[in-house]
């Protein structure tokens, strides 16, 4: 059985099949939420081209002027 090691509490556990493990890669719902969490509250960022991070606040402006 192959064991995972789950990215947010750095438990070790055992899957069978990852379609059985509703949460996985996390070892339970709570290390999920606590990811999820993470994501909504701006701790994690993909990167980005400075182009693209300019370009946004203009088209927000146009929508607003609209």
């Amino acid at each position: 059985m192959p064991f995972h090691t789950c990215p947010i509490c750095r438990k070790r556990f055992p899957y069978k099949k990852i379609e059985n493990s509703p949460d996985f890669p996390f070892c339970s719902r709570r290390c999920k939420l606590v990811d999820l969490g993470r994501w909504l509250e701006g701790e994690y960022v993909l990167p980005g081209s400075e182009e693209e991070d300019s370009e946004k606040p203009d088209a927000d402006k146009d929508k607003e002027e609209e």
